[in-house]
């Protein structure tokens, strides 16, 4: 096949460390190109390169076959190579075609809004997108928007489509219903790179880049390959998935949430009527996209966020407003989703994030100072211990791999933890060894007796190991089920607000939830 893009021996360095080590892979006309990679092994940084945000410093881009010159974004939409970020770059209160056609080259006084219009509309049937181009994009879901940034890129004239981690706030159908797209552009002659961590979409490509520290380990056609090889290729050495252990019975009721209701940011309700529980080793997860009350939920129980109504529970004690002291005496752990903003102060090092919360505990003082050495002693054991990958414990962990961080948010929500573990995407943007890694150690605490709350946006990851999986949708539990009952065309269902076809002895829809 004739080969659209071709990079040879890209290098990309910042300051000591090479992101990018003589990197080599060609693009083909028509396919799609998936680059596999362990966290901090280069994707993004080769990503960045081919879209212009960074500037090679060696090596050599070719494009139709000839070489070219990437200084900045707009080079790249100039020769046809068009970015879909993690993270949409539109304005809510643009319409659908607003926001497709600002920025290109028609944009003027002389812009026709109709001739914008028939030519999305045609980019539209030729991809099998339908879309209200009249709305704007904050009445979207996020799957529309999805498709919003395609158009977009496609619009520009994009020959070559990078997606980075297309399907991180999709559901399953939406998710296949991307593929399917995907699939219908490929057929057509479009390139695709596709930037995903997930093995299922990983293996629906046509070929695979592995990159490992920076350097390119193999390519690989997907139907001459498993996704065990792909990630025993990525990481070095086979990954075997743990799975719940189904000998473990759940004891005693630890938490127990009754008909939560509470309120967000600007009065909006977040939570509606919530009720679930969760006994001494078990693992209860939360699935759904997004945005639809799951981080909501952790913050009421942590006592971050307050109750409009309902009530909460611990070890059969109830609590009425707990603060979020209070409920660290009492021995809960808390993984929140975003570990640099809520997790860690970026600028402590390892030792000092690791007694954050119980920096004036007596255990840590020496009279009115900090007891610096057996802080040092305690972080240099957990670091062993949780195998992070760091220079010295007082190294600023801001400069630690997204992995390597997570690892220190465990090792200090472990050690202060006592029955109760609330875990809210601790996999999110890690690779498949990392991912392993936290969830292992997340099985270890279920077999010790804690009672875990896990949120994941990882489907897969919650059947194989939950003992029952609670669905959220707009702040409201559509269902509690069993993983052995129940299939990711169900989740995915529910996800999306269909509780119709789902029953069972966990499940309680009420009449107003059943008309979603």
């Amino acid at each position: 096949m004739e080969n659209l893009l071709s990079v040879q021996n890209l290098t990309k360095r910042f300051g000591a460390v090479i992101a990018n080590d003589g990197v080599s892979l060609d693009i083909r006309k028509g396919e799609i190109h998936c680059l596999f990679g362990e966290n901090g092994a280069g994707k993004s940084t080769l990503s960045a390169c081919l879209y212009g945000y960074y500037r090679a410093d060696a090596g050599e881009i070719r494009f139709k076959g000839n070489v070219v010159q990437l200084n900045s974004p707009a080079d790249a939409l100039r020769l046809g190579i068009g970015m879909v970020h993690q993270h949409f770059v539109l304005v809510s209160n643009f319409t659908v075609l607003e926001n497709i056609i600002v920025g290109s080259a028609d944009v003027g006084i002389f812009l026709s809004l109709q001739e914008a219009r028939c030519k999305v509309r045609e980019l539209c049937a030729s991809c099998g997108i339908q879309i209200d181009l009249d709305r704007e994009l904050w009445q979207l879901s996020v799957g529309e928007q999805q498709w919003v940034e395609i158009l977009k890129a496609l619009y520009l004239g994009a020959e070559l489509l990078i997606l980075d981690e297309p399907t991180a706030v999709l559901t399953p159908q939406q998710s296949d219903q991307l593929f399917t797209i995907l699939d219908g552009m490929r057929r057509q002659g479009l390139s695709i790179i596709l930037i995903s961590h997930k093995l299922r979409e990983v293996m629906q490509s046509d070929r695979v880049t592995i990159l490992r520290k920076g350097k390119v380990v193999a390519t690989v056609d997907t139907a001459g390959t498993t996704a065990e090889a792909v990630t025993a290729l990525m990481v070095g050495h086979k990954v075997t998935k743990r799975r719940r252990d189904k000998s473990v019975r759940p004891g005693r009721e630890i938490l127990r949430v009754d008909r939560a209701c509470a309120f967000g940011d600007w009065g909006e309700e977040v939570l509606n009527d919530v009720t679930l529980t969760i006994a001494a080793g078990e693992l209860l997860g939360i699935a759904g996209v997004a945005g639809n009350g799951q981080k909501e939920l952790f913050e009421a129980v942590m006592g971050v966020r307050e109750l409009g109504s309902g009530t909460l529970s611990l070890d059969g004690q109830a609590i009425g407003a707990p603060s979020a002291r209070e409920m660290l005496d009492r021995g809960v752990g808390l993984v929140p989703d975003d570990r640099f903003l809520e997790g860690l102060i970026p600028e402590f090092g390892t030792a000092e994030n690791l007694i954050l919360g119980w920096q004036r505990s007596p255990e840590y003082r020496r009279g009115p100072f900090l007891n610096r050495r057996k802080i040092k002693a305690l972080a240099e054991r957990k670091i062993e211990e949780f195998k992070v990958v760091t220079a010295s414990c007082d190294l600023p962990v801001e400069r630690l791999s997204g992995g390597n961080a997570q690892r220190v948010i465990l090792a200090r929500e472990f050690l202060h933890a006592k029955g109760l573990l609330l875990a809210n995407q601790p996999t999110r943007g890690l690779d498949v060894a990392a991912s392993e890694f936290v969830y292992e150690r997340i099985l270890e605490k279920r077999a010790a007796g804690f009672a875990v709350l896990l949120a994941s946006e990882e489907l897969d990851d919650l059947l194989r190991l939950c003992d029952r999986i609670a669905v959220m949708f707009k702040g409201r539990v559509m269902g509690i089920v069993r993983p052995e009952e129940t299939t990711l065309l169900e989740l995915g269902m529910m996800m999306a607000g269909d509780a119709r076809n789902f029953g069972g002895e966990d499940n309680d829809f009420s009449s107003k939830a059943l008309r979603l």
